[in-house]
Formats: structure tokens, sequence, C-alpha cells
């Protein structure tokens, strides 16, 4: 059963770049534009991992983190934070928030496969 990955970014041209990403690392991927579809995405189907933008329309990724890490069924998810946001203060934001890992774009490729694959106990190629 393949690895599933949920890519929640408001920016078209991350997730395509994202998409491309995880796809040639085998995972299957499905991706939500806002932190509203990015829950109801959730409900259908729940990911291994969640790849969740911070800045986006309707809900952010900070109240989409806490929503998932208040629903006892979404324990096991994997949350890695990728935003614009630097500063030191957001990232511990989103570390007690519960997410695994934060990541400042632009990042690194090699660095986030390693992280993603890193948190779901895979093999670091």
């Amino acid at each position: 059963m393949a690895v599933e990955i949920l890519i929640v970014d408001d920016a078209p041209n991350i997730v395509l770049s994202l998409e491309f990403l995880m796809n040639k690392e085998g995972f299957s991927v499905r991706s939500a534009s806002d932190g509203e579809e990015a829950l109801q995405a959730m409900a259908e189907k729940m990911p291994d991992l969640v790849l969740l933008d911070v800045m986006m329309p309707k809900r952010n990724g900070y109240d989409v983190c806490a929503a998932i890490r208040a629903n006892p069924q979404w324990q096991a998810v994997r949350i890695i934070m990728l935003t614009a946001k630097g500063r030191e203060v957001e990232q511990e934001k989103g570390l007690a928030l519960g997410a695994d890992d934060y990541v400042t774009k632009p990042f690194s490729t090699r660095e986030l496969v390693i992280k993603v694959r890193g948190l779901l106990g895979l093999p670091i190629e």
C-alpha cells in the first residue's frame, strides 16, 4: 500500500512542484488549496503525512494543525509545516500546536525528502 501525502498550500506552483517531488519519491499524493479543504480531505481519507502551509485563506496552517491534533483518530498523521515565516517564534508556535517538523521556504527539496522519509520511518536513499 502506497504512503499517502496530503499537500496543503494555496500557491498552485508550490503544489505542483511538491506533487512532482513526492510522486517521484513513490508517494501517493492529494492536495488541498486551503484549510477547510484540507480538513475535508482528512475526513475523507486519512493521509500518512501532511505538508501544511501556514498562510492560507479560510483557515491558516496553525488552525489546521490544531484541528488535526484535536482529533483522536488523526493522531498518527505526521505534519510538516511549510512557511515563508522563518522566525523562531513561528516555528515554536507550529511545534507547540503539534507539528512534527517545520520547514522554511524556500527549502531544499533534498532536505524536505529526508524529513518526510524520516518521519514516516522510511529509509533515506
